[in-house]
This record gives C-alpha cells, structure tokens and sequence, in this order.
C-alpha cells in the first residue's frame, strides 16, 4: 500500500492514465473494520489506502484486478460477508462499489532523446497521450522535468521494445543515428499494434529509405505506413522548435481526427438504442 490517499491517488492515475478502480463501502451491518463511505483506489500494480485490510480487503482487491484485466467500464455492487469463510471473524457483512476507470489516452512511444524531442515532448505531455521516451543515453535526460504521462526509459537496445507493445501506439523515431532509425522502423513494421509510424529526415532520406525496405521484401502497404518527412508540411522552418510544433500540429489532427470517429460511433450506438427502445413501446 501507498501513503497516497484515495483522493490524490485519483489525480495521479489521471494525470499518469493509469487504469484504476474507486473501492467504496456503500453499505455495513454489525462490526466490520470500516464504516460505510470508506474508499480506497486500487491499480493492477497498487493499492492506495485501505477498506479495513485482512483478507475482506484483499479479495477486494482481487475482484478489483479482474475488473482492470477485463477493460470495460462500468460500476459494480458485491456483497461480502464478514464470516469465516471470508477469514474474518467480525461477524458483520458489508457491501462493496467498484467503479472501473479505463484510460483511452492514445499511447506514444518517442525514440531519441535529441534538440527535436526535447522541444517536442513538452508541447505533447500536455495533450491526452501516455507518452514512453526512449534513448541509449542516459545523460540526455538529466535535466527533463515532465509530467506524470510521460515515461523515460533508457535502453542499449531499443528495438527490444516492441516486443512489449501490445496495444495499439503511435511511433516516433527522432534517433541521432540512421542506421538506429533503420532499424526501428523495421520493427515497428513488424508489429502490428503500430497503428502509426513517423520518422524525422528529408525527403532524400525518405526515399532511401523506401528503397531500403523493399529489397528487404517489404511489402507496399507496409511501406507507406513510414511517414517521412514527419510533420505538417504547411509549418515552415528548420530549427528544432519548428520542426517540433510541425509534428505536434500532425499529432493534434490525429488526436482530433479519433475524437471525432469516436463521437460518431458514440452517436451510431445511441441511435441503435433508441431504435430498439421505440420497437419495444
């Protein structure tokens, strides 16, 4: 357990796009450890405050966890027994919330810690994505003071790190080297759960690039995933600011252009409801 309580911890799971459940006493009868309005927050990997502890709070805990593995929203109301079966002997009885939170922050990962990214990161630590940023050299971050949804991570093999993606991520390669750069877009092609994948340079280095990986045998479709130059074209300007507020600029029509696929969907399922409802009536 964590000497957060349940209130800050909220922030911090907001703030980091943790996943987390809201643990509420809703209702006691006889002697139990806490009273009724008691709550706790538990995450897959913490626990922030406590409901009484003993094993009531660690099946609690339990149930919280399959909640998070299961992904889905929602609220849910369980009714736990004091008694022996549970191992408590207080001999009162309780029921339990759980309000799931799933963060739907868009995850990003950044390769290279250079002038670019150290422009970069502060503009998009601001906007709703879980951010993972990844250099060989641990020195190029001392100074980095971010926000709680960005993740450094200093690795001697980078490309490794797909091996770990397993939900859908952006790609960022900003390396200072271009055989480092090959190498990561090799493998970000590789994985599937790389839904998009932009990489600094020129328009020289783009085609050298196109024509790397298809004598390597990759395929046209996989090709054009790589977005060289990344960045929006209509933003002038070489210094690395620019060329920051280039690619923020591509990562914020991104971001809007989810928004508004979800807004649609939302409004299709809403409309599907309401369809079914005037059939029933």
């Amino acid at each position: 357990m964590t000497t957060h309580s349940w209130f800050d911890a909220i922030q911090h799971c907001q703030a980091s796009g943790k996943n987390y459940v809201l643990v509420t006493l809703l209702d006691t009868a006889g002697s139990t450890p806490r009273a009724a309005g008691t709550k706790m927050i538990i995450t897959d990997d913490m626990i922030h405050d406590t409901v009484g502890g003993g094993h009531l709070e660690w099946e609690v805990t339990r149930r919280a966890r399959e909640f998070l593995a299961s992904g889905i929203e929602g609220q849910n109301v369980e009714h736990y027994p004091l008694s022996s079966k549970l191992g408590q002997c207080c001999g009162g009885a309780t029921i339990v919330l759980f309000e799931v939170f799933i963060n739907h922050g868009q995850k990003l990962t950044i390769f290279g810690a250079g002038h670019v990214a150290k422009a970069l990161v502060p503009i998009l630590e601001k906007l709703p994505l879980q951010i993972t940023w990844i250099d060989q050299r641990a020195d190029m971050f001392e100074s980095a003071q971010l926000s709680d949804n960005v993740a450094i991570k200093v690795s001697d093999d980078p490309c490794e790190i797909f091996k770990n993606i397993e939900v859908p991520t952006w790609v960022i390669v900003l390396t200072h080297n271009h055989q480092l750069d090959f190498d990561l877009v090799k493998a970000a092609m590789n994985n599937e759960q790389v839904t998009y994948l932009g990489m600094i340079g020129s328009d020289t280095k783009a085609r050298r690039f196109r024509e790397r990986l298809k004598h390597r045998e990759y395929s046209p479709e996989q090709i054009e995933r790589l977005i060289c130059p990344i960045g929006m074209d209509t933003i002038p300007g070489k210094r690395p600011v620019e060329v920051a507020v280039s690619i923020a600029a591509q990562i914020i029509q991104m971001l809007n252009e989810n928004t508004k696929g979800e807004k649609s969907s939302d409004k299709k399922r809403q409309w599907v409801a309401t369809k079914q409802l005037l059939e029933l009536q």
